[in-house]
């Protein structure tokens, strides 16, 4: 159920697509302990209430960086080259577990991460959301804009224990479903349960202007090199956070389903693209659960 009303401040929540990158983790790649696992359990965490924002130059900070994550249009929107908000995929503006929430990605940085080969900064990570889920271009490094987000993630993440798995990171990964993901059984889900939302043709709904529900394919939405772009991300996104208000309520195997026939759909082009589809698709998206360099009812995704 939804517990808190900035859920529906500006309708930032309720997106399938793009963080940015895979949720802010470390490592898209690698793979999650199966929910019966007997790993080391999670540490819980509760970020700061808002109303303990502080109220000095520093908190100033924190209040523009939160503006930046719920309305990026308006107050990033330099950098921004789709009609999404930071807010859309990681929701409750940052706050709420299993949904990219920005207080565990903050304590889980400095880390090496295997899709650039080398340890990053938080603040990388925040302009490759820029570059590929924002379908923009990245702040550079200082930028108010970049330093803004830095601020707000560091205040959310005010006790945190940094390093540690936390419960609620990133987005959840489900099992490999019990029958191969399909993009017929994804659309019928698509249309029974997202299309309300999302318009039958993904492209959500804006009202005067600006997004009300997002746009989950086409020009406006996410690029092919943002982590929704893979299904096992977009599916655990959907599992615990979508229909808006009755998360929970697929099964796995639906999730699995309709996250397919999302990320089977065109949308802008990878900025890696080499002037290949066939070259793209095996440097940067050699994968089952990517659908780029895949032909889908006639169509090469990906092409022009």
């Amino acid at each position: 159920m939804i517990r808190q009303s900035r859920l529906y401040r500006g309708v930032l929540a309720g997106f399938l697509g793009a963080i940015c990158g895979a949720a802010f983790t470390a490592d898209s790649t690698t793979p999650a302990a199966p929910e019966n696992s007997a790993a080391s359990p999670a540490s819980t965490f509760t970020p700061p209430a808002e109303s303990s924002m502080p109220m000095d130059d520093f908190g100033r900070s924190v209040k523009l960086g939160e503006q930046i994550f719920t309305r990026t249009q308006e107050f990033a929107g330099k950098y921004v080259g789709n009609s999404l908000n930071c807010a859309n995929c990681h929701m409750d503006a940052g706050r709420k577990p299993n949904a990219g929430p920005l207080w565990a990605a903050y304590v889980a940085y400095p880390a090496y991460r295997k899709r650039n080969g080398h340890v990053n900064s938080f603040a990388e990570r925040i302009q490759e959301c820029f570059l590929y889920s924002m379908n923009g271009k990245a702040p550079p490094l200082g930028d108010p804009v970049l330093v803004a987000l830095e601020t707000y993630a560091y205040w959310l993440a005010k006790g945190a224990p940094v390093g540690e798995k936390l419960a609620g990171k990133g987005y959840p990964r489900l099992p490999a479903p019990a029958q191969k993901a399909d993009y017929t059984r994804g659309s019928q889900i698509y249309a029974q349960r997202c299309a309300l939302c999302h318009a039958a043709d993904g492209q959500g709904q804006s009202s005067p202007g600006k997004t009300v529900f997002p746009p989950l394919w086409g020009a406006q939405s996410f690029n092919w090199g943002a982590g929704m772009g893979e299904i096992q991300n977009a599916a655990g996104f959907i599992k615990a956070n979508m229909p808006l208000g009755l998360e929970g309520t697929l099964t796995d195997q639906q999730a699995w389903d309709v996250a397919t026939f999302i990320d089977s759909q065109e949308r802008p082009q990878d900025p890696r693209f080499s002037g290949s589809v066939e070259a793209t698709r095996a440097t940067y998206h050699d994968s089952q659960n990517s659908m780029y360099g895949r032909t889908v009812n006639g169509h090469l995704l990906g092409s022009p």
